[in-house]
């Protein structure tokens, strides 16, 4: 097993004021040619947007974009002709293929609104855009993994077009709880939302993370109630 540890104080940051934005990897203004990606996992950017406020109409392609809200409400409107606002519970997938132009917005005028985009390169490129989001079930979350997404054709909720798995679980202290990886040759990025857990040696707190590769298996640890995001992703593409 190989591995790299990235602790939460170590990310990139900015603050714009109306953004506030902490960078696992390379993006924007932050360069470090260190921290450019993990495998197919190239952003997993944490963001606050001040109440009110957002990204204006911007363009992407070939790019698979997740975004994870995790409190606030965000509106998210494209050239596909989707207007929409995700909220803490559910998760939006945005194939931009051979290109989409979208904006994000704090929905609230009175609160800000944090989620996590994370992008991950597609396996082919031109593809048609296409937009998809669920709503969780926190039941499904409790001391165990819930497939958040998968490949296209191996996965019946959100699929992505790259052989990438995301799971994520809310962990009461004292549980152990394995993950076995889904695809050979795939790497594993952990992102503890919450809470503290100690995987291969590491004890992880709060948004540090742990990328993982050439192994089978893993035990987690839990010592203390946690949320953790499993971003299971290949090293070629």
């Amino acid at each position: 097993m190989k591995k790299v540890y990235h602790p939460a104080a170590s990310r990139g940051h900015a603050n714009h004021g109306w953004l506030e934005s902490y960078h696992s990897f390379s993006f924007a203004n932050y360069y470090n040619p260190e921290r450019m990606q993990f495998g197919t996992l190239r952003v997993l950017n944490d963001d606050r947007v001040a109440a009110g406020m957002g990204f204006g109409t911007h363009s992407h392609n070939n790019m698979e974009i997740i975004s994870i809200p995790l409190h606030g409400d965000l509106e998210h409107k494209d050239s596909m002709g989707n207007t929409t606002v995700i909220r803490e519970g559910d998760v939006q997938v945005m194939s931009a293929g051979t290109g989409v132009n979208h904006s994000e917005y704090n929905k609230n005028k009175d609160r800000d609104v944090a989620f996590l985009q994370i992008w991950i390169l597609p396996k082919e490129v031109n593809v048609t855009p296409r937009y998809d989001q669920i709503t969780l079930n926190p039941s499904n979350l409790k001391d165990q993994w819930h497939t958040l997404l998968g490949p296209e054709g191996k996965h019946n909720g959100l699929w992505i077009h790259q052989d990438s798995w995301f799971h994520m679980g809310d962990f009461k202290k004292g549980v152990s709880m394995p993950y076995n990886i889904r695809e050979t040759g795939n790497g594993l990025y952990i992102f503890v939302l919450e809470g503290k857990a100690t995987v291969d040696g590491e004890t992880l707190e709060r948004r540090d993370a742990l990328g993982l590769w050439d192994f089978d298996n893993i035990e987690f640890h839990i010592e203390q109630d946690s949320r953790i995001l499993l971003m299971e992703v290949p090293f070629s593409n």
